[in-house]
């Protein structure tokens, strides 16, 4: 049976529900201190500030990017990371942050993941297509590989927007936890309508993506999944 669960109803449940249990996905978590768990930092450098000048003389080098913290520095404050844990987090921490804190966001990928597919598989997808899930594909990789189909099925679907040429893969699609508005429109060459259509209801809708498809737009369907193997 498929749970009447909207996508933003499932994950505002589970987030009262992994603060409420603190779980991990798999019951082990590095030791990284009492004290509030940080989140990734993006890896941007930040920008000058307002009235910020270029200096007269010679300048150091620029980088996009702050240092990564090196392969054999990565060690817990405590205790000790295994070998996925420490493959986990190979390139994802800065210099300067605690990676037992960038750990935590990838275990806590994977307790999402596991509370929304037990809600409905669908949902779980969805999330990860739409990226309200972020991180899943490294999480899966290495922390909770019991998920890795279900990153492999989101490679393969839409989330709301317009994709073009390329992006298009034909098949059937079903839509994901759709709203009343939920709209879609496919066209060819020369802009030529294929299909399109809506669904007032909120129920499930389903559509074919023909090889002839050259534009893909859909709007308030939150996301759509492949039906069978595409490949």
């Amino acid at each position: 049976m498929r749970y009447s669960f909207s996508a933003g109803a499932a994950v505002i449940v589970l987030t009262a529900t992994l603060v409420a249990c603190g779980s991990s996905s798999d019951g082990h978590r590095a030791a990284s201190g009492d004290g509030p768990s940080a989140t990734r930092a993006p890896v941007t450098a930040p920008s000058a500030g307002p009235g910020a000048t270029a200096s007269s003389g010679p300048s150091a080098p620029r980088t996009s990017e702050p240092a990564i913290l090196p392969t054999d520095e990565l060690t817990p404050a405590t205790g000790s990371f295994n070998k996925k844990e420490k493959e986990f987090l190979v390139d994802r921490v800065p210099r300067g942050m605690d990676p037992a804190a960038v750990l935590q966001t990838g275990q806590e990928t994977c307790d999402k993941l596991t509370y929304l597919v037990k809600v409905d598989r669908d949902t779980a997808i969805g999330a990860i297509v739409t990226g309200e899930i972020a991180d899943a594909e490294p999480a899966a990789e290495h922390l909770c590989t019991q998920h890795k189909e279900l990153v492999r099925d989101a490679s393969r679907g839409y989330a709301d927007g317009t994709y073009k040429d390329e992006q298009i893969r034909p098949g059937r699609y079903h839509d994901v936890t759709p709203t009343e508005n939920c709209t879609w429109q496919i066209t060819g060459a020369n802009g030529k309508n294929l299909v399109s259509g809506s669904s007032t209801s909120g129920k499930r809708a389903k559509i074919t993506v023909p090889k002839a498809a050259r534009a893909f737009t859909s709007t308030g369907c939150y996301a759509w999944l492949p039906e069978g193997d595409h490949g």
